[in-house]
């Protein structure tokens, strides 16, 4: 994904326009029930080694820069990223069969290093109605792309139920030559700032698709 931001800074005239500022590694865990209804969600953010740099000493940890942190540590840096704003959507989006799924806020959340960069994970709570885990879409992206989420860590399904997985991997290319035909439209004098800037985080995302038949 950091070759994406290279190319958008340094090939695009797009100065104003958002572009990645976070970089995270992305993990997904389904959990499914008996009935092979999805029950949570647990997610896990890894994220890149600079913003990681800046989060340990902004909040005075790892101070003899070992790249591990105490038991102490972990719990104090547990939760730093779970302070949601009302509305939040966690970046991550979940549909069935194309209509949205509620998901509970961050739970039950937890944080380490690994080789410098900080690791959390938490848990979301499939809210409403119960669903069957067949027919599941998810998506990690930040609309803005002021953070890149790119799936690289494991997703996995946790349950009895058989269930299949599959990747909808996007079409980079073809998303940045839109991109670029756009931003080729446009005045040099165009203010992106005080118009409507280009949510562009979802033409990068990743798509994984989930299907638990139940017998």
């Amino acid at each position: 994904m950091r070759w994406l931001f290279s190319f958008m800074t340094c090939c695009l005239p797009i100065p104003a326009l958002s572009h990645p500022h976070v970089f995270i590694d992305t993990g997904l865990e389904f959990i499914v029930d008996e009935a092979g209804h999805l029950t949570h969600i647990r997610v896990t953010w890894a994220y890149d080694e600079f913003y990681s740099l800046l989060v340990l000493e902004d909040m005075n940890l790892d101070q003899d820069a070992d790249g591990i942190l105490t038991e102490n540590e972990e719990k104090r840096l547990s939760g730093f990223d779970m302070q949601w704003v009302e509305g939040y959507n966690g970046d991550l989006v979940l549909t069935k069969d194309g209509a949205l799924v509620a998901l509970s806020g961050p739970m039950e959340p937890s944080a380490t290093t690994e080789d410098g960069r900080i690791v959390t994970t938490h848990l979301r709570v499939v809210e409403g109605d119960a669903i069957l885990a067949t027919g599941l879409s998810a998506k990690a992206f930040d609309e803005s792309f002021y953070t890149a989420y790119e799936i690289t860590r494991p997703v996995t399904v946790t349950g009895p139920a058989l269930c299949q997985m599959d990747r909808n991997e996007p079409d980079i290319d073809g998303q940045l030559a839109q991109m670029q035909a756009f931003l080729l439209t446009l005045d040099a004098d165009y203010d992106l700032e005080e118009n409507d800037i280009p949510l562009v985080g979802e033409s990068f995302a990743t798509e994984i698709l989930v299907s638990c038949p139940v017998s």
